[in-house]
């Protein structure tokens, strides 16, 4: 809506800075979106893009790539210059996609097995009285031009429907007949993009519960035996060990009255959250506060002795994490990034099979090569004898699944119909 009035303005002279426009866009509005930005480029502008769609990058002129990995292995230009430029560039993890040399993984396409849930009648917002067979066993991916009812089919209807089923919820979900095939499976998962944690005192540690076997670790420790301290001494999230004075926060809220309220480090433990009889105990060199400014890979190096640590650790390398920091606030996650940290949450979890999982475009933000890694982790979901159904735009996530079904043929009042499973 904002390009379209700018390109109304005729404004000249002005830099656009886009953050990741393709976001929940289906490849063909891509081009669409293309032609726009370039219109607006022929009116005398400089259009500035933060964005991971390759089908974007090479209409570029030119291409920053930033790199070479992420959070503390990145923040260097690896090369910047032309689509070809880049892509000639053998450091270059995103001209290896543009180039052919890297691509995405074939898909493994598992037989269908016979099980599946139905969904009769589907009318919620756009949908056409349509009847839905999901087979389950097997990672599906819901596709379909934006505003073609995707969003109202899962989450509107099964999601809903399935938490009045297994967990009591009174939420009434949306217009349809029924659904048969419950019997199938044990328990549903949603993970969506939604924030979670508006506090800072909430991080990837204590919500994937890594920080328990942490805390448990440094306890058992010769020095904190000796000072006879327990698993709760290393915690900021309750009296004991914790600096009070900030209680465990790190930094204090100072009123600031007519301006906003400022944040400043604390003055008695200096941002290092705990008191110093707590920091004195040190696990293989490194004391509590420590560990927290760790990223989650040079935290798995760490504690790849501690098993419970470990297992849950590398998971979150694997879904493409290994760049936070293991105490980084989770009201600073991005949408991609939160629904990740619960996709990780979830894997760390023992799951016995006959899980239903629902992911909501959960390539938003990734990179190419981050993708790939978590559609790795999607499939091994999958083996596991759980479904995984995605909503997906991203036309390799899409070719790698073993089923689709595709809504549409358009958005809105013109969609609403399955044109192919």
């Amino acid at each position: 809506l904002r390009l379209a009035a700018l390109l109304g303005s005729g404004l000249t002279g002005v830099l656009y800075v886009l953050d990741e426009p393709t976001i929940g866009l289906h490849p063909r509005d891509t081009g669409r979106l293309i032609d726009v930005l370039r219109q607006l480029r022929d009116q005398d502008n400089t259009v500035l893009v933060i964005e991971h769609d390759i089908e974007m990058l090479r209409a570029a002129d030119f291409i920053v790539d930033v790199g070479p990995g992420a959070g503390r292995n990145g923040g260097t230009i690896v090369v910047a210059g032309s689509p070809e430029t880049v892509a000639a560039c053998p450091e270059s993890v995103t001209g290896g996609y543009l180039s052919g040399r890297l691509s995405f993984p074939k898909s493994r396409s598992r037989a269908v097995n016979g099980r599946s849930l139905v969904i009769e009648g589907a009318r919620a917002h756009n949908l056409k009285n349509i009847t839905a067979r999901i087979p389950l066993g097997l990672l599906v991916a819901v596709a379909g031009p934006s505003g073609s009812g995707k969003s109202s089919l899962l989450f509107d209807i099964l999601d809903r429907a399935a938490r009045q089923r297994f967990n009591n919820a009174t939420q009434e979900p949306g217009e349809h007949d029924g659904i048969i095939g419950w019997e199938h499976i044990d328990r549903i998962v949603t993970i969506d993009q939604s924030a979670i944690g508006r506090s800072s005192r909430s991080n990837a540690a204590t919500y994937t519960d890594i920080f328990t076997p942490i805390r448990e670790a440094f306890a058992s420790s010769e020095d904190a035996r000796r000072l006879k301290l327990q698993p709760r001494h290393f915690s900021f999230n309750v009296p004991g060990g914790r600096c009070e004075r900030c209680q465990g926060a790190g930094t204090l809220m100072v009123e600031m009255h007519f301006l906003p309220d400022a944040e400043v480090r604390c003055p008695v433990c200096h941002g290092r959250r705990f008191k110093r009889e707590v920091l004195n105990v040190k696990y293989r060199g490194y004391d509590i506060s420590q560990v927290l400014d760790m990223t989650i890979e040079e935290a798995l190096q760490l504690f790849q002795d501690i098993p419970n640590a470990a297992s849950r650790l590398s998971v979150m390398v694997d879904v493409g994490l290994g760049y936070l920091q293991l105490g980084q606030p989770a009201n600073t996650f991005s949408g991609g990034e939160a629904q990740r940290i619960k996709l990780a949450r979830e894997l760390g979890r023992r799951g016995s099979g006959h899980t239903l999982y629902l992911l909501d475009e959960p390539t938003t933000g990734l990179h190419i090569d981050d993708a790939t890694r978590l559609l790795d982790v999607l499939q091994r979901l999958v083996d596991a004898d759980n479904s995984v159904v995605v909503i997906e735009h991203n036309v390799d996530i899409i070719r790698s699944v073993d089923w689709i079904i595709d809504l549409g043929p358009q958005g809105g009042l013109a969609g609403g119909e399955i044109v192919a499973e």
